[in-house]
């Protein structure tokens, strides 16, 4: 499949900005003004000014003189190239890649795009009508090369679509000035008489390079397709990324639905091709007002089961509105992992976490209750018992230690200890009550204590001193002193956490 390149150029691009705001300076002559070494010289003139005889460049004054009712407003400083930047982030609904081509125009890299639109007459006319709509006027060219593009979008009114192999023919009757060439080069080509471009194609390549430099030979090169020219986007493209364009906008729930499947569809097949699995999705709708809505969803293991898949983004469909409708949708797989087909018979499992049915349990309950309502932990290397088990970050990740077996541990851990009031009688004897949360408990079996240091490498402070409790009703409590027991009374007692 060859390349094929759209160039969009705005001739009036800040004052349709302004004018986008104050519709009434569309029908009259109205320019921009900024000041260049004390003068005030025009910096951007509508079509209405143009036609009178004012341009960009001219001196204010002088302009004044041709149209005495001409209509003044203060330039911005760098309002064209953020006007640009928006509109080339809105132009993803025609392809993934678009770029800025300051200081007024936009390049999309249009290849295997335009069959969405039945052919590439319909994808242009397509995209300059939906521009005109939001108060822009242009002027696009489509063609083999990003050169080619160029120069027929600034020579020709309108939007023209040059076949397939026939850009050299649409470039050989054009000015050399829209080879993009700086404007000495061209003063200099017009001085010799080299007037159109079929004057430069038969001279000698070498002749070229040592007359105009290496500019020239760059240009004719991007232009004719004998060297290849790249194109900046403003969103990169991504890996793992499906895009769907809609002819007429999707107003309702059940058309999302039906782009959904065709988009999760292909995505799981490529990413099956390559080994992998999704583990994090977005699924993001661009809507007909320049607003998007966006859904995502998060697996526990790696997963390229379709139907659970869309079961997950249906749990958070009715946060998804069409609103005027949606133009286009995009289905991007946020992160993946290699992903391994495992066997579903029981007696082939090795864990309970290895089961792909446990695996899509968590993750619908996940999209219920939250990401955060599910949860796996593993041990790790630490005494301190705030910092001996960490969170896993999937229900297949391996443990690198083993869970501590020698000593009892608490089912549930308080995330920090909590101070208590406990009535103690000698040192190293266990607690004989405790008040917490004004309850008072009453203990009659207990054991410890168990002495756990603090881990100097990482913070200084005082030992604990732990004892397993349990009071009159047979709950079971993990209590420790925080330093030595002394008469001055200098420790403090604290509950860590609760045993079945």
């Amino acid at each position: 499949m060859g390349k094929r390149y759209v160039s969009i150029w705005f001739p009036q691009l800040a004052t349709d900005c302004f004018s986008l705001r104050n519709t009434g300076l569309r029908k009259i002559p109205f320019v921009l003004r900024s000041p260049v070494h004390g003068r005030m010289i025009i910096t951007a003139a509508n079509a209405p000014a143009q036609q009178s005889g004012i341009y960009p460049g001219m001196a204010l004054a002088d302009a004044r003189v041709i149209e005495p009712s001409l209509q003044v407003m203060d330039d911005r400083p760098g309002l064209n190239e953020k006007i640009l930047q928006r509109i080339a982030a809105w132009c993803i609904r025609f392809t993934p890649v678009a770029a800025v081509d300051p200081p007024d125009g936009l390049l999309l890299d249009a290849t295997g795009c335009a069959h969405l639109w039945r052919g590439d007459a319909n994808y242009l006319k397509d995209i300059i009508r939906k521009i005109h709509a939001k108060g822009f006027s242009s002027r696009a060219a489509m063609a083999d090369t990003i050169g080619a593009a160029w120069a027929v979008a600034r020579s020709v009114k309108g939007s023209v679509v040059i076949p397939p192999g026939k850009h050299i023919d649409a470039l050989v009757s054009l000015p050399p000035e829209m080879l993009r060439l700086d404007a000495t080069i061209v003063e200099r080509l017009h001085k010799l008489g080299l007037t159109r471009i079929q004057n430069l194609v038969a001279m000698p390549r070498a002749a070229l390079r040592r007359r105009f430099g290496p500019q020239l030979i760059e240009r004719l090169n991007h232009a004719f397709g004998t060297a290849e020219e790249f194109i900046q986007p403003v969103y990169p493209p991504r890996s793992y990324e499906e895009r769907l364009p809609c002819l007429e906008p999707i107003l309702r729930i059940e058309g999302v639905t039906i782009a959904l499947d065709r988009l999760l569809e292909a995505l799981c097949k490529k990413l099956n091709q390559e080994g992998k699995g999704i583990r994090s999705a977005l699924f993001t709708g661009h809507r007909t007002d320049g607003r998007t809505v966006q859904v995502d969803i998060t697996t526990l293991s790696p997963s390229l089961n379709f139907k659970h898949l869309v079961h997950l983004f249906e749990l958070k469909f009715p946060t998804f509105e069409p609103g005027p409708g949606i133009e286009l949708f995009l289905l991007e797989a946020t992160k993946v992992e290699t992903y391994l087909p495992v066997q579903q018979e029981a007696w082939k499992e090795s864990t309970a976490f290895n089961r792909t049915a446990l695996s899509e349990l968590a993750d619908r309950l996940a999209g219920k209750l939250g990401s955060q309502a599910i949860s796996r932990y593993l041990p790790d290397e630490h005494y301190w018992p705030e910092r001996s088990f960490k969170k896993a970050a999937s229900l297949h990740e391996q443990s690198t230690t083993t869970w501590r077996l020698d000593q009892p541990r608490p089912i549930e851990l308080l995330p920090s200890p909590e101070r208590i009031e406990v009535t103690a009688p000698i040192p190293d004897y266990p607690p004989m009550m405790f008040r917490y949360k004004g309850k008072l408990h009453k203990i009659i079996k207990a054991d410890g204590p168990e002495r756990i240091e603090q881990e100097w490498w990482i913070q200084e402070g005082r030992h604990r001193d732990y004892y397993t409790v349990e009071d009159e009703a047979g709950a079971r409590y993990w209590l420790f002193r925080s330093g030595h027991y002394d008469a001055e009374k200098t420790y403090d007692w604290f509950i860590h956490g609760f045993f079945a």
